[in-house]
């Protein structure tokens, strides 16, 4: 039965993440490790995929002078300094225009600072690059939750649980909105 649930996990998201509408598509490496992500059948194995994944996003900067602004600048947002952490996102974003995980983290940053219309724009201009990415379409949600866009907002997650089943907002997704993908991997009466 396992056997079969992961087959059809991962039939689901080659189908509904990978293609993506013919946009912009998930390369090998990155397409195993979201598919590891999503059918992961434990807590355990849904974090330990997640920051696979994680990693791979930070690991795809283009340069190694990126890289070094993308993690001063989540440094400099963890030692709450918002308004230091943005101004190296936006040099992120002027060296490599085209990197999703720039102005993802420039999303965040303009959340924390409540400039939800930008942070919006980022979140918006992330997944135009990456449809599939967990961490922008659960940052919409908090964006257009707080907007008390809740509809809108929902929506948005379950199309994050679709992907990253494990999740850390998927309590807040009611039970008759998840998706049959997510439902197979938690026993009946199971709470998320």
């Amino acid at each position: 039965m396992r056997i079969f649930v992961t087959v059809c996990l991962v039939a689901l998201l080659v189908a509904g993440v990978v293609i993506a509408d013919e946009g912009p598509f998930a390369g090998p490496d990155e397409s195993l490790l979201l598919k590891r992500l999503a059918v992961a059948t434990t807590e355990t194995e849904g974090r330990l995929a997640e920051s696979a994944v994680w990693e791979h996003w930070f690991s795809e900067s283009p340069s190694t002078e990126v890289y070094e602004l993308l993690q001063e600048g989540r440094k400099r947002r963890e030692a709450y300094d918002y308004e230091a952490a943005d101004a190296l996102f936006n040099r992120v974003i002027e060296a490599a225009p085209d990197y999703a995980e720039g102005y993802n983290q420039r999303a965040f940053v303009r959340f924390l600072r409540e400039d939800f219309e930008g942070s919006l724009s980022d979140l918006e201009k992330t997944l135009e690059y990456k449809p599939w990415h967990f961490g922008a379409l659960s940052g919409m949600y908090h964006v257009l939750r707080v907007q008390s866009r809740h509809s809108a907002a929902l929506a948005l997650l379950r199309k994050a649980v679709v992907i990253h089943p494990w999740i850390q907002e998927r309590g807040a997704l009611p039970k008759e909105m998840w998706p049959e993908s997510y439902q197979l991997i938690h026993e009946p009466g199971q709470e998320i």
